[in-house]
């Protein structure tokens, strides 16, 4: 059964965000939440623990790009999402190389990564705004993204020590967009659907 015919009638009309999309962004704001609050509160003590979230974040940024995608037609319909799927892995394990030398290492590879993964994002968001609508936010999110790389990159290079709280925030702003752009999605199409009742 195509996605089109399972979906409600009010999603096959253009404009109408899918109800997953709405559930990926939920997940990811989840998911980042949660990281932060254990980054902040537990792991910034604990190296080893700090050391496979410091990994898992980007690993997770490529299953979740990959399922997105996977929704949204495919990696080979969704070039943006398929770099991102390939930068996401290659820094998951730049960041196990990194741990190795120095969490100034890590800062830097950090800071590539998020100046990629914003400019992809944005581009994503652009594309997916004639059909679903409300990605303002994501858009920002991607263009936060992408100046964030050369805060990270900055900090890393400074005398001040450095360690999982400083890419905690990086990750909190990426969970308040999600978040966002969850409840905009929901708020528009329910506006949508008031209006197509009415």
């Amino acid at each position: 059964m195509s996605m089109t015919a399972s979906l409600p009638q009010p999603a096959r009309q253009s404009g109408y965000a899918p109800s997953w999309l709405k559930q990926y962004y939920f997940a990811r704001f989840a998911f980042s939440a949660v990281w932060v609050a254990v980054a902040f509160a537990v792991a910034r003590n604990v190296p080893a623990l700090a050391a496979v979230m410091l990994v898992g974040y980007p690993a997770w940024d490529a299953i979740a790009n990959y399922v997105d995608a996977q929704r949204s037609g495919g990696l080979g319909r969704n070039r943006a999402q398929l770099l991102n799927f390939v930068v996401s892995i290659v820094t998951a394990i730049a960041v196990a190389v990194a741990l190795q030398h120095s969490m100034n290492s890590v800062l830097i590879v950090f800071g590539v990564w998020a100046g990629f993964a914003g400019i992809l994002q944005l581009a994503t968001a652009v594309g997916r705004w004639r059909t679903t609508g409300a990605q303002w936010a994501m858009i920002l999110s991607g263009a936060q993204s992408a100046l964030a790389s050369a805060f990270m990159i900055q900090m890393a290079y400074g005398a001040e020590p450095v360690g999982i709280a400083n890419i905690a925030p990086f990750a909190a702003f990426g969970a308040f967009y999600f978040l966002v752009s969850a409840v905009s999605l929901t708020v528009s199409d329910a506006r949508k659907a008031r209006h197509a009742l009415g």
